[in-house]
């Protein structure tokens, strides 16, 4: 079974539990709002990286969507997305790739739900605490017929 590590939202900062978080996952897709490019170079010795820039991101070559195959499972990475009311273009992007799996950030909330054949994902928010939002990641195992989801909590016990 495949593992993916997904982050979003990291806005300049890497918590140090993701290099352990994700030790041993196979590729890693950043929902964007990434911050410095560092944060990709950090995560690229981690794992390969598939990223894509969000709204607060200024100055980092990166594509507003990417489409990518893994694990013979297509991914669609775009920062802003309401699963429940698709803007008209990603709407159509999405109808024509049919995505098994789209991933997103921006809200900062954790967010996992199928919505027709398509499992949509927003790890939740990586970077420094911001708006009372919990900070967290995913694992998403890849298996030949499922797709299962494990939010990680990024704040401290206690």
């Amino acid at each position: 079974m495949a593992r993916l590590g997904i982050i979003s939202d990291t806005h300049n900062f890497l918590d140090p539990q993701v290099k352990s978080l994700f030790a041993g996952v196979d590729h890693i897709l950043h929902g964007g709002d990434i911050g410095l490019p560092r944060i990709i170079m950090e995560l690229e010795a981690i794992a390969p990286v598939t990223a894509v820039i969000g709204n607060a991101d200024s100055g980092l070559s990166l594509r507003e969507t990417e489409v990518i195959e893994l694990f013979g499972r297509r991914f669609l990475v775009h920062h802003v997305v309401e699963p429940r009311r698709l803007a008209d273009s990603l709407r159509r992007q999405i109808d024509r790739v049919q995505p098994d799996v789209v991933v997103f950030g921006h809200t900062h909330k954790p967010f996992r739900e199928r919505i027709g054949e398509t499992l949509f994902l927003n790890p939740g928010s990586a970077g420094r605490r911001r708006f009372d939002a919990p900070r967290s990641v995913a694992i998403l195992r890849v298996g030949a017929t499922d797709l299962e989801v494990d939010f990680h909590d990024l704040e401290p016990p206690g």
